[in-house]
């Protein structure tokens, strides 16, 4: 049985804090999160928009949508990989971050290529 496109899309995600960018004195935490976005498949893939859920501590969830990732829509070759980083305010803090990104395949078929849930987290709150 073939995979669907999605299930040839590997999404890697690392986060670090970045204290320089936050002040927790006025409740923002300010972290960066590194994405690969990894084809596993034999057809090009573009990515066409981005869905991210945000998290904070208290449960508060936020959605985000828009086109591409920082400013792209990048096509990706088979067996090619894709990278990027941006980042995330948060107004406590730890919180989570997951979602999907739209893609579409050489033949037009459009699908979702899932997020799986990683953690921002102020070192500090680890102790």
């Amino acid at each position: 049985m073939a995979k669907s496109p999605n299930q040839q899309i590997k999404v890697a995600v690392t986060s670090e804090y970045l204290p320089a960018h936050s002040d927790p004195t006025q409740q923002l935490w300010f972290f960066a999160y590194h994405v690969t976005i990894e084809n596993l498949g034999t057809e090009r893939v573009q990515l066409l928009s981005r869905h991210w859920i945000v998290t904070n501590a208290n449960g508060h969830k936020e959605h985000i949508r828009g086109p591409g990732v920082v400013g792209n829509q990048p096509l990706i070759q088979p067996g090619q990989r894709y990278e990027y980083s941006s980042g995330c305010p948060l107004n406590t803090s730890m919180g989570s971050m997951q979602g999907t990104y739209q893609m579409v395949d050489s033949a037009g078929h459009q699908f979702d290529a899932a997020i799986e849930a990683f953690v921002l987290v102020d070192p500090l709150d680890l102790n």
